[in-house]
């Protein structure tokens, strides 16, 4: 399994945010995430905010430090991708 975090340079509410995503598949997003006792309601279409103050704590349980570009990329790449505005199957 493999996660991957972008730096904490996304300012919002106060403070500074990273991207958590995943190139596999949501699902292992999704258990990653819990197991860290991430809110489900930090999932935002394709990934988690994680707050600068909890960056270190993903990065030790084996998240992998890439760029906010290369989050993107891997998103892309993945079929994972889900911007904003768009409809996806399933959705309502």
């Amino acid at each position: 399994m493999t996660v991957y975090i972008d730096p904490p340079t996304w300012p919002g509410h106060g403070r500074f945010w990273s991207h958590l995503v995943s190139d596999v598949s949501f699902d292992e997003l999704h258990g990653f995430a819990a197991g860290l006792g991430v809110p489900s309601r930090a999932f935002e279409r394709d990934h988690y905010d994680i707050p600068s103050h909890r960056y270190a704590d993903v990065v030790a349980a084996g998240a992998v430090e890439v760029s906010s570009r290369e989050v993107v990329r891997l998103l892309t790449d993945s079929g994972l991708r889900r911007p904003k505005g768009r409809a996806w199957p399933g959705s309502s």
